[in-house]
């Protein structure tokens, strides 16, 4: 299946106030009181006249030119406690140390010009939610959750996204020659007591064949007339392409953006999708209907820079009836019983029948890049199992094969699918002959996390730093905040 990326949103800026200002190097700092029309710059000696309850923002921190405000460490705080997130010491030191942390690895980013598209941070919303969605069961329940629409999610989400994928890119950047030997692995756990070896948690190997149910040809035919319409109203001039596709575009990350992709290489788009938007030449002309594994779409040029192509497009996705998937049901469920009857295997089914492109290739075996290690693995915990797979896997015991059930994949798509219970290995203590790999990520993660200690360490001293006298008796995990 697809790679999942876990998203840690906590530590987005939510600005309470509409102009905030600091001047670090004369030790002043901006307050906003309610109520106040303006705000008054106040000497730094005078602020213990201002009680604390009264002020609505403040400039905390400075790192460099970058401002850390109060209202991003309350922000931080709300949303680590919705996410279970605990921080290491007293929060009121950690959450503003790890939001000055980011901004180095977000100054150096910029600095060795790493780039994230908008197309990776639309498709990397829209996985993050269908995982959660995934985890709660359903959209409503994900909403109710985190009392936001899932449109509310992606605006939120955006900002958030980019720069914790700009600091993964920076740090797996930092780390990337830090090797470890087998004889690091046996030394690191040679002398370590019997219950400080980690344990090991229940892991799975799981195959899977899916079948994307049959949509019928009046909603094919219902959705190519609506697209033919869209492309009408632009040609006569009556809207423009962005406007549909902000009204009816099924592509949640770009909707928004008017249908707008940005600038994306060819190997980023289904090829099909790619062969039509790559030969098109003429901005005000809108490609014919386009047929994806997402849907069905039409796209407008919007221009051409190098071998990257910037477009818009709508995606209209079919309705699939109840119908539709007890076929889909039933043709798997006949599936599975001629492979329990011996007339091939499991691992045949997938390569020639399952319609899991991520997995067919792989004799149906699932996969997935561990969120630790960014390694790709086929051995799940349970937790990072879709949800409807995770339920199916519980009961069952090795080489058992599952009734065909419905569940939605990694592109948010509806599928049918068997799975078959492959391997599974209890919850252990680790042993080097059992369990090396496992073993070996934990210590190159420890030498990882040294470098990037010291990176940090050695980018304080060279960054311009001023923080509110009230953090300077905090116990920070790195040295050289106080200068």
């Amino acid at each position: 299946m697809k790679t999942r990326t876990k998203i840690f949103c906590g530590l987005s800026a939510m600005i309470l106030t509409a102009a905030i200002s600091a001047n670090a190097k004369q030790g002043l700092a901006t307050k906003v009181a309610p109520n106040d029309s303006t705000a008054t710059k106040t000497p730094a000696k005078t602020e213990a006249a201002v009680p604390e309850s009264s002020v609505v923002d403040e400039v905390i921190w400075v790192v460099g030119d970058e401002p850390i405000l109060k209202s991003d460490v309350e922000a931080a705080r709300l949303q680590a406690e919705n996410d279970g997130h605990k921080f290491k010491g007293n929060p009121d030191c950690a959450i503003p140390e790890q939001l000055a942390v980011q901004k180095l690895f977000l100054h150096q980013a910029a600095i060795d010009s790493l780039e994230v598209s908008e197309s990776e941070i639309s498709q990397g919303i829209e996985e993050q939610i269908n995982y959660w969605i995934q985890m709660v069961g359903s959209k409503e329940k994900l909403e109710e959750y985190r009392k936001q629409s899932i449109s509310e999610m992606r605006q939120s989400m955006h900002d958030d996204y980019k720069n914790n994928r700009l600091i993964a890119m920076m740090k797996e950047k930092l780390v990337s020659d830090v090797k470890v030997s087998p004889a690091d692995v046996r030394k690191y756990f040679k002398d370590l007591p019997a219950d400080s070896i980690p344990m090991i948690p229940t892991m799975v190997e799981v195959e899977i064949i899916t079948q994307n149910p049959k949509v019928k040809t009046e909603e094919v035919n219902r959705i190519k007339d609506q697209l033919r319409e869209y492309t009408d109203r632009v040609t006569k001039g009556e809207t423009t392409f962005a406007t549909l596709a902000r009204l009816y575009s099924e592509d949640p990350g770009s909707s928004r953006q008017g249908g707008e992709l940005g600038y994306t290489g060819r190997a980023a788009f289904d090829p099909t999708f790619a062969a039509v938007a790559f030969n098109l030449t003429d901005p005000n002309k809108i490609s014919k209907i386009v047929e994806t594994e997402f849907g069905y779409h039409i796209i407008q040029l919007i221009d051409k820079r190098g071998d990257k192509v910037n477009v818009r497009h709508i995606l209209l996705k079919p309705h699939i009836s109840q119908d539709d998937i007890d076929r889909s049901k039933a043709r798997l469920d006949s599936i599975a019983s001629d492979i329990k009857a011996g007339k091939f295997t499991f691992e045949e089914g997938a390569t020639f029948i399952s319609e899991d492109k991520d997995t067919k290739n792989n004799h149906g075996l699932m996969a997935y890049t561990d969120r630790e290690t960014r390694s790709l693995t086929s051995k799940f915990r349970m937790g990072d199992l879709p949800t409807e797979v995770a339920r199916e896997v519980e009961g069952m015991k090795v080489g058992d094969i599952s009734k065909p059930f419905q569940m939605t994949n990694a592109r948010g798509k509806t599928v049918v699918a068997i799975i078959k219970l492959k391997n599974r290995v209890d919850e252990h203590r680790a042993t080097i002959t059992e369990d090396f790999q496992e073993m070996k990520n934990v210590v190159l993660a420890k030498e990882r996390e040294k470098k990037l200690h010291n990176w940090v360490v050695n980018k304080i001293k060279q960054t311009y730093v001023r923080m509110d006298d009230r953090y300077k008796n905090c116990d920070f995990e790195y040295q050289g905040w106080i200068k």
